[in-house]
């Protein structure tokens, strides 16, 4: 596996900034666990050296049933409207569910104050949509009503995730709030969490 810059620089980002993190064999991608104030989840930072490209993935913890499908990608489409930085993504084979945020850097260089906004404004949208995800997939929540509702809870500053947010040590913690999610729905066919090592990111990509 060839490396080049920007995968250098983000290894240094990252051991710079305190993650835990795990590098893949056979491609420049970095895995690591990222906890919120609403779940837990992996994360993936692939550098793309021949296309001048970071790109920082969020990956839902959970698949999205077959029957959700349609909830889903309505919930994330109408998340998406207006998003100025990232945007979820939906595999409609397996229900996967990710966040992505990306920079081009050709021309220039990849510095960590542009890796920090890359990547902590990926997790702060995981984290604040990761309840209403979770309500639409298994609470039968109405994914207008959902998106609305979280969307005012934010402009009314009820919600703390918001980008200028410290995630402190005492802040990281499994906290997903089980409120209005009916569990007995999870069948471990529908729900399978992604394993660590499969982000779906092709080794040709670097």
């Amino acid at each position: 596996m060839q490396t080049g810059k920007i995968y250098t620089t983000m290894i240094d980002f990252f051991e710079d900034d305190d993650w835990n993190f795990q590098r893949m064999d056979d491609a420049p991608v970095l895995s690591m666990e990222f906890s919120g104030k609403n779940g837990r989840w992996v994360c993936f930072a692939q550098a793309r050296e021949e296309q001048h490209q970071f790109v920082f993935y969020s990956i839902l913890p959970i698949n999205v049933p077959d029957n959700q499908i349609g909830a889903v990608a309505e919930f994330i489409t109408r998340v998406n409207y207006g998003m100025i930085i990232g945007n979820y993504e939906l595999d409609y084979g397996d229900g996967e569910v990710r966040y992505k945020t990306s920079i081009d850097v050709e021309g220039d260089a990849l510095s960590f104050s542009l890796l920090k906004q890359i990547v902590y404004a990926n997790v702060v949208i995981m984290d604040r949509y990761l309840g209403g995800l979770m309500r639409v997939m298994y609470g039968d929540a109405m994914p207008a009503e959902e998106v609305e509702r979280i969307e005012a809870d934010f402009e009314m500053g009820d919600d703390e995730s918001d980008e200028n947010t410290d995630y402190s040590d005492d802040d990281l913690k499994f906290t997903v709030s089980l409120d209005g999610i009916d569990f007995s729905k999870l069948d471990d066919s529908d729900n399978t969490p992604k394993a660590d090592n499969d982000p779906k990111i092709d080794p040709s990509d670097d």
